[in-house]
């Protein structure tokens, strides 16, 4: 079983506590810090906007980048799956 670390992460005005395994501490301490940046980010262009729109757009920048950074993996894995069928064949 896991270390387990318990850590309170600042997201806005809302903290976060959380029990986590100690090797992945930085892991959620990066994501609050990438989650805090968008979340400016929107804010400055839409300082009208409620706290509510502006996490949805934080929400949706954060889950369209996560898509983009999967698709070179999957390009890479069909890449080496068609050169292991070249060489079982």
């Amino acid at each position: 079983m896991a270390d387990k670390q318990h850590i309170t992460l600042q997201l806005d005005a809302h903290r976060v506590a959380l029990d986590v395994d100690r090797d992945k501490e930085l892991i959620y301490r990066e994501a609050a810090k990438l989650l805090n940046e968008r979340y400016q980010f929107y804010l400055r262009r839409m300082p009208n906007a409620s706290a509510e729109q502006l996490w949805v757009y934080v929400a949706l920048s954060v889950g369209v980048n996560m898509e983009n950074n999967y698709l070179p993996i999957d390009e890479k894995l069909t890449e080496l799956n068609t050169k292991i069928k070249n060489i079982c064949l």
